[in-house]
């Protein structure tokens, strides 16, 4: 396979499930970003997970070898932060990422309703207390948005609930359906746009989310089989399929 020319290029990686599971560095990861970004691939990471703040999430990446500028993370708090109204009031179901986004776009958080709005994302001090809450607040009127919709999160050891388990207990006791902003959904769309212009190339794991997100960015999608999918899907031409993030960028690149 001859070189492609990727200098100018932007592609948009996941993290959990494609760079590292958990604290663990999936292998080859670190070293296959920074010769894609030695071959002049502008970067952008997004990610569904919102529980840690920007700043946790760029001290992550440094310690994973993969140091990276505010302006190349994305993530689905962002994004739930950019449906809500400046100066509205909102309760978080999540963690610390939708805590900062919230605030960072001037929305008052408050311990209980009512509120305009209840934010729901991945965090684990999930309980019932916190399920009582979210659900009060919605049963007085306030607006359901979510940060995803993810089934499951990706381990070293297996599969954890995710987001939008959290999200189903919710909706389910409120008979609301949330609006959800994180991959693949138009917020985040929107955000990856406004950060990239031209996007290339998406790299995840999951079909449902990475696969739908490149789709409606109109790229093609690089599968990658260290996450939450261990298998290939059916063949389809606008999906490439690969064991890891290291073959993908060395299969862009020429295999050199």
């Amino acid at each position: 396979m001859g070189v492609v020319s990727v200098s100018g290029e932007c592609w948009v990686l996941d993290l959990d499930g494609v760079v590292w599971l958990a604290d663990r560095p999936i292998h080859g990861s670190p070293g296959a970003v920074e010769r894609a970004r030695r071959a002049g691939v502008r970067i952008l990471f997004v990610t569904n997970n919102s529980s840690m703040t920007v700043v946790d999430y760029l001290a992550k990446l440094d310690r994973m070898g993969v140091p990276t500028e505010t302006e190349d993370l994305v993530t689905s708090a962002q994004a739930a932060a950019s449906l809500l109204d400046r100066g509205s009031t909102a309760l978080s179901c999540a963690g610390a990422g939708v805590t900062e986004a919230l605030a960072e776009r001037g929305v008052e958080l408050r311990e209980e309703g009512p509120v305009d709005t209840v934010v729901v994302g991945w965090h684990r001090t999930f309980d019932f207390a916190g399920l009582n809450r979210a659900c009060q607040a919605v049963w007085s009127g306030a607006r359901l948005v979510a940060t995803n919709a993810d089934a499951t999160y990706p381990t070293p050891d297996g599969l954890l609930p995710g987001a939008g388990s959290i999200l189903a207990s919710v909706e389910f006791a409120t008979g609301k359906k949330a609006s959800v902003a994180g991959k693949p959904y138009p917020p985040v769309v929107d955000l990856l746009k406004a950060r990239a212009g031209e996007i290339a190339l998406v790299v995840g794991d999951r079909l449902d989310t990475d696969g739908l997100l490149a789709k409606r960015l109109g790229v093609t999608f690089g599968l990658v089989l260290t996450g939450v999918t261990r298998e290939a899907p059916a063949p389809d031409p606008m999906i490439t399929v690969s064991a890891s993030l290291e073959e993908i960028v060395a299969a862009r690149l020429g295999g050199h």
